[in-house]
């Protein structure tokens, strides 16, 4: 089995790095050029968090590839994955398949694609960077699922499983989008934590009944489509929705250990602010927050602090407005406003 990386990236780069060293047939394209020559000249570094390790691998620039595609590991910004699809569709076979490494709700534009029959989900958590051409940090690990968007549980996803197990603990799922609708919660808070040039662990500790509203408001519109929430690393979605269940003792007990993880990862802050003060690009957040505020709306929730964050990430993005403590007092004086 042939596997190919579309965004050898933080995602994609590290995964495939460790595949390849476990011995796995893989190749890695981007679009980046300067970073693929490196690859192509010093191997992928990866500087990870119990030593570092670098790997010659096979690289290549997205308009040089071939096929056929036997499995391609989508790794690219959510924004892009529909442009990415349609480079690799025609060099994908009726056996071939897509796994998305991707935050947000991308299989199913995947699947409408090239077909729910070639497409396969995977939530992932841990915690990396691409720091520069060929070099990547690898922070720590985190919970990695693999599954069918239908839910079955098929000798394919299996066999997914054991070859990504190279990078380490990876389980099958038939419950991928509750993992998905899980992050997307966990999005939330982490987006606003993004607004601060602060580690996460610092924003989230400060601000703690405005980060599990935030979740709460994302888990409302999972709960309208019917999904039922998975809890992972230390994130307990039941913990925080429904809001008239809440026990505040459990809940700060669950915020003490999600904190006290964050605090021990070489990772402080967000791929989100490194995005806005580092590589000063856009965000995912149209395909992140936006995809969950859209159905939200479709399903008539208002999601106040949702929108609210969105917009303020979109004017970081625009250099209207700088990254500090008040943005996050803001959304918690809108919150105020909404329990009145």
């Amino acid at each position: 089995m042939r596997f190919t990386v579309i965004g050898a990236g933080a995602i994609g780069g590290t995964l495939g790095a460790y595949m390849a060293r476990g011995g796995e047939e893989v190749e890695f394209a981007d679009r980046a050029k300067d970073h693929v020559a490196a690859m192509k000249s010093k191997g992928l570094t990866i500087k990870a968090f119990d030593g570092p390790f670098t790997v010659p691998v096979n690289a290549v620039t997205l308009d040089e590839l071939k096929g056929p595609i036997d499995v391609a590991l989508l790794a690219v910004k959510a924004q892009d994955t529909r442009a990415a699809v349609a480079s690799i569709r025609p060099l994908l076979v009726p056996t071939s398949a897509v796994v998305s490494l991707q935050n947000g709700l991308c299989e199913p534009v995947i699947a409408d694609l090239i077909g729910a029959e070639r497409t396969i989900g995977a939530f992932i958590n841990f915690n990396a960077d691409y720091l520069e051409p060929g070099i990547i940090h690898y922070g720590g690990p985190g919970a990695f699922f693999v599954g069918e968007i239908d839910g079955e549980m098929t000798d394919r996803v299996d066999e997914m499983v054991r070859r990504f197990s190279h990078w380490g603990a990876v389980r099958a799922t038939d419950n991928i989008f509750g993992y998905l609708w899980s992050k997307l919660g966990y999005a939330n808070m982490l987006y606003a934590t993004a607004l601060v040039d602060e580690p996460m662990a610092d924003v989230i500790d400060r601000h703690r009944r405005l980060m599990i509203e935030l979740a709460c408001e994302v888990y409302d519109a999972a709960d309208t489509e019917g999904i039922h929430l998975e809890p992972f690393d230390n994130v307990e979605p039941y913990l925080y929705f429904p809001r008239e269940s809440q026990d505040w003792e459990a809940i700060d007990r669950s915020l003490d250990s999600l904190v006290a993880l964050m605090r021990k990862s070489e990772k402080q802050k967000t791929g989100v602010w490194r995005d806005l003060a580092v590589r000063k690009r856009k965000t995912e957040v149209d395909y992140h927050l936006g995809a969950a505020a859209e159905v939200g709306g479709r399903r008539g929730l208002r999601m106040p602090l949702t929108h609210r964050l969105i917009d303020m990430i979109h004017e970081v993005e625009g250099g209207q407005r700088s990254m500090g403590w008040a943005n996050v007092d803001e959304l918690e004086a809108l919150l105020a406003h909404e329990r009145v």
